[in-house]
């Protein structure tokens, strides 16, 4: 138990205070409407649904724009339709890398993929060239004022959860996909813990160990211009990096 992702830990501190946190809305919105159109806009009997939407509450999207993205989603009002594209490749120093893009603009996406990936030193693979060193992950993220990780700890055991991470001012709780619900309802039952945002992540089984400074800014420097990209959802990478370059890239 409490495991951890160093790179998971910092990205997701940094992630706090990072002005391009202003994207969030963009992306709740495209997910909600994703979701929407491919699962019907009843929040009750749509799972992605209902957890694109808790997420948009939580990022504090009103309840007006919520309901707009439904509705643009099952095509009760005119929007932009959208559509899901997954790439898989290699940052630098072999780090796998899996981009999953919402766009309304494939071919505009996969030249501004591969751009990203040739400029920064990676490079573009074929279908399932990573993904079978992913697995599908529920993740909990929970805020953590007036919380240990013992307390944390022992409701991951007492709910069935995997597994627990300490990411500063939070902690993330990860499960199963299929036990993800059940694990959010027996926190959202907690007096004390407020759930900040819940998700389904790809979860590298091998890292990645990156054991240099400049080389670990190498890598950074490419993900970072790959989820600044404005059709990129999500990035996943098993990006690892050493403790003492852990350590430097904190106090960075």
């Amino acid at each position: 138990m409490a495991g951890h992702s160093k790179w998971a830990n910092i990205k997701h501190r940094k992630a706090a205070a990072d002005a391009k946190r202003g994207k969030v809305f963009t992306r709740v919105s495209k997910e909600i409407m994703i979701a929407a159109r491919q699962g019907g806009g009843d929040v009750s009997a749509n799972p992605r649904l209902r957890l694109a939407v808790q997420n948009a509450r939580a990022a504090n999207m009103s309840n007006d724009k919520i309901q707009k993205a439904i509705q643009k989603g099952t095509g009760d009002m005119d929007g932009v339709s959208y559509e899901e594209y997954t790439y898989e490749g290699y940052a630098p120093c072999g780090v796998a890398v899996i981009v999953e893009t919402v766009t309304d603009n494939k071919n505009r996406t996969v030249s501004d993929v591969r751009h990203i990936f040739s400029k920064y030193g990676g490079n573009l693979g074929e279908t399932n060239s990573v993904a079978w060193n992913f697995e599908r992950k529920g993740s909990i993220t929970i805020a953590g004022e007036g919380l240990d990780e013992d307390s944390v700890l022992e409701h991951v055991l007492e709910a069935g959860a995997d597994d627990m991470t300490d990411a500063g001012d939070d902690f993330i709780v990860y499960t199963s996909p299929a036990t993800l619900q059940q694990v959010q309802s027996y926190f959202e039952q907690q007096e004390g813990v407020v759930i900040k945002e819940v998700k389904s992540d790809l979860m590298p089984n091998t890292p990645q160990t990156i054991e240099s400074i400049d080389d670990a800014k190498r890598v950074i420097k490419f993900l970072d211009a790959i989820e600044d990209n404005e059709d990129v959802q999500n990035v996943y990478s098993n990006f690892d990096p050493s403790d003492e370059v852990a350590a430097a890239l904190e106090d960075s």
